[in-house]
């Protein structure tokens, strides 16, 4: 169901040195993201087999007319001038026919042939009638009829679809059909993923007083699926002090570090400590949201992030969408494009100067709230089709942004 209206981003605004500053709203916290990156990650060439899922570098261009020849857009006769019309020949997709009609003959065509030299229109196989001459009637056709024209798709050189488009199997197809068999991409940005936390098991039903890692397995996905490429998930303990320093400065061959957990004011949380002493440029430092409030992101220098997200999990998946995506969207060359909205209805606990971030389901015109999305529980979100970005006048009924979930 597709939504029906958008909402366009706040202008960017220039980020900041690394200190504690104000919460930023949440639209303007992705658009300070997505415009931290001065330059896209370097282009380069990769075979049409190697492109989906990445994003245009270059605009994409008809090296030849779109079709390159007139086609016959049915099967029949190919006629020139009226009829009847004595049969000269057959011409099938892939076989031109090298001859050239006159008045009063035709060829036999199949859909996607050439069209002979000299015929005018296709008159379709339904419509025409053989006689015992061999010569085939049928009524008038106006010229052009059934005919697919050299270039009235696209001419040469013709922009078929512009840099930053994401290459899904549509663009493949299109690229080839114009001729290409390589693209000039923007390679997925690196990322290497860090989870903090001493109380996490990654097997199995967790030991008593300890709980099981979640984000291990949810965010490599959620990389890829926002336009990245996972390159290490480590786990780093909160004990002793300095771990996650060293984490974090030795992942040298990624674009951004996400770290979670460790991102607020506890006495194991040591991101943001760990930031101020490199000399961090901070972009965003919190979000005025819940879940995810204390979300922050950070530039290391050297075309390096860092996106801190929260350890709950549901908090840490909203915060993703906030932070890292349009990030990996900026990185990408692609735009920060505006949300589409649709009326919400469904219970969302008031958050007084806050947006709320809810799991929704498509339901029928709108969509409606999915249960269970405290910060740290995900069936909402497992079962959901889009995040509603949800703002603090919102009323049941009303209409707001959605965050769409990848399939």
């Amino acid at each position: 169901m597709p939504p029906a209206t958008v909402t366009a981003p706040t202008p960017p605004a220039t980020a900041r040195s690394c200190a504690s500053s104000p919460a930023v709203s949440w639209a303007h916290a992705r658009v300070l993201a997505h415009g931290a990156p001065s330059r896209p990650v370097p282009a380069r060439a990769v075979p049409l087999r190697e492109a989906a899922g990445l994003t245009l570098a270059e605009d994409l261009c008809a090296l030849h007319p779109l079709p390159s020849f007139d086609t016959a857009a049915m099967d029949g006769y190919a006629v020139a001038g009226p009829g009847p019309w004595r049969v000269r020949g057959t011409v099938r997709a892939g076989a031109p026919w090298e001859g050239v009609l006159g008045a009063g003959e035709c060829t036999a065509i199949s859909t996607g042939a050439v069209v002979p030299g000299g015929a005018g229109a296709v008159l379709p196989l339904e419509s025409a009638a053989v006689g015992d001459d061999g010569r085939v009637s049928g009524p008038a056709m106006p010229p052009g009829r059934h005919v697919r024209r050299a270039g009235e798709d696209a001419p040469a050189g013709a922009r078929l679809a512009p840099a930053g488009s994401r290459i899904g199997p549509a663009l493949l197809g299109l690229a080839a059909s114009c001729g290409h068999d390589a693209l000039a991409v923007r390679p997925r940005p690196r990322v290497g993923v860090l989870i903090t936390g001493d109380e996490l098991d990654r097997t199995g039903r967790p030991r008593p007083g300890r709980v099981r890692d979640a984000l291990g397995p949810l965010l490599p996905a959620l990389v890829t699926s926002l336009g990245g490429e996972t390159r290490h998930t480590r786990h780093v303990p909160d004990r002793p002090a300095g771990l996650l320093s060293q984490a974090v400065h030795g992942m040298r061959d990624v674009d951004v570090v996400v770290v979670t957990g460790s991102t607020s004011v506890g006495a194991t949380d040591q991101l943001r400590r760990l930031l101020a002493e490199a000399g961090a440029r901070t972009v965003v430092d919190t979000v005025a949201c819940r879940p995810g409030h204390p979300m922050l992101l950070a530039g290391l220098g050297a075309g390096r992030w860092v996106v801190g997200l929260p350890g709950n999990p549901y908090a840490a998946l909203a915060a993703a969408h906030t932070l890292l995506g349009p990030l990996l969207g900026g990185l990408s060359g692609r735009a920060l494009e505006p949300l589409p909205q649709v009326p919400v209805r469904g219970a969302v606990r008031p958050a007084p100067g806050l947006t709320r971030l809810v799991p929704v389901a498509w339901d029928g015109a709108g969509a409606r709230v999915a249960d269970g999305h405290g910060a740290a529980f995900l069936r909402g979100a497992a079962v959901a089709d889009a995040l509603a970005v949800v703002p603090p006048d919102w009323i049941e009924g009303g209409p707001v942004p959605l965050l769409l979930m990848p399939a």
